[in-house]
């Protein structure tokens, strides 16, 4: 979709249109590729993207891939050895180790030419291939062109440079410099992570929801803190819709159960909450009035303040429509899940059980990433 606000964009509604986009924008790269995620595996998707990543090292691009040293544990040590053989670069972020294994890579991030970009929850894993409802995780994906791409292609020069997180500028004097705000009121790119300095997605989208009529949020893992959880039932409270997709099914149950704990008090202000039923919810999308945000992150402690994220924030009546519209037809595949239907639906066990996967949550996974972090060398 064109935009005279100085950048055009095409919503990915699931796998099956993500990866051949992403493949076409690869093989019509001419002068840089950069790649970076979270998760990729040894699969045939997997194979596909990096031979299509060697052939285009083989016509002189230059092309670089950074993936996580948690999320891509499994991947053995010689997979990227075609594309290095071509003249291309992979590097794992923050390798395995237990004094730093907290600090993860969870942006998702292509870049071509510094023209095309692609944003989103996208991982490189056979279970994100598909519709999102008869087969494969539900994500979603931003093809994105104009304002900001050359920004994002900058972000991934400064994490691939420090990949292997042993720098000792970058632990005490640059750690801020990860975490700011980019771009104009309209269109920015927030970007995240652990350190010193306030969240920049997590302060705008508190100070969007501030005075909103409406907030949509499609979310695998729930679990705000209680000020944005405050102003979320102050949106219902005011007599405006706050609607929350959750995920019915999930790969992660602690988080599940963690954020099964917030129900009854969201449901009780006048917050409605679904669970999206036919396959595992991965996408992330937040829509307050006419503002949106797409990205990596997620609404929870680790997104907020120990994984490296990026968020793209875009004040736009057009796309805000457009993504309404995609969070209606996620909605049509949902369950409500009601007040009284869940209070008397919960036994004693299964309350204690959510409290105690909030409690790990949001205090001990935290403060062990927070002791780690301080623990890197000055």
């Amino acid at each position: 979709m064109a935009s005279p606000a100085g950048f055009s964009w095409q919503w990915l509604h699931n796998g099956d249109e993500v990866f051949p986009a992403m493949l076409a924008a690869i093989g019509a790269a001419r002068k840089s590729i950069c790649l970076e995620t979270y998760i990729y595996s040894q699969s045939e998707l997997g194979a596909r993207f990096r031979d299509a990543l060697t052939a285009a090292a083989k016509r002189d691009v230059r092309v670089r891939v950074l993936v996580d040293g948690v999320g891509s544990f499994a991947l053995p040590a010689d997979f990227w050895t075609p594309l290095r053989e071509a003249g291309g670069e992979a590097r794992v972020f923050n390798p395995i180790a237990l004094r730093r294994f907290g600090i993860r890579d969870h942006r998702k991030l292509l870049v071509c030419d510094e023209r095309v970009a692609f944003v989103g929850g996208f991982n490189f894993a056979a279970e994100y291939e598909g519709d999102g409802v008869t087969r494969g995780w539900r994500d979603l994906g931003l093809r994105l062109e104009g304002e900001l791409v050359p920004e994002l292609a900058q972000s991934f020069d400064e994490m691939f440079s420090r990949a292997d997180f042993r720098h000792k500028l970058f632990p005490r004097l640059r750690r801020a410099e990860l975490k700011r705000a980019i771009g104009g009121a309209k269109a920015q790119l927030l970007l995240s992570g652990p350190g010193r300095g306030r969240n920049p997605f997590q302060r705008a989208l508190r100070r969007d929801l501030r005075h909103a009529r409406r907030a949509q949020i499609i979310v695998p893992y729930f679990l705000p803190t209680h000020a944005t959880r405050r102003d979320l039932n102050r949106v219902a409270r005011r007599g405006g819709n706050a609607q929350l997709i959750l995920p019915g099914k999930t790969d992660v149950a602690v988080s599940q159960l963690a954020a099964q704990s917030l129900y009854r008090r969201l449901l009780k202000a006048g917050v409605e909450v679904f669970e999206y039923q036919p396959q595992i919810l991965h996408a992330k999308l937040f829509i307050v009035d006419d503002v949106v945000y797409v990205g990596s992150a997620n609404l929870d402690p680790r997104s907020r303040a120990i994984n490296y994220e990026l968020m793209l924030r875009f004040e736009h009546a057009e796309l805000a429509e457009e993504a309404r519209g995609i969070f209606r037809d996620v909605l049509l595949k949902c369950a409500n899940v009601r007040f009284e239907e869940w209070c008397e639906s919960r036994s004693l066990w299964t309350r204690l059980r959510q409290r105690w996967a909030h409690f790990l949550l949001t205090r001990i996974d935290p403060y062990l990433a927070r002791r780690q972090w301080r623990a890197l060398p000055d």
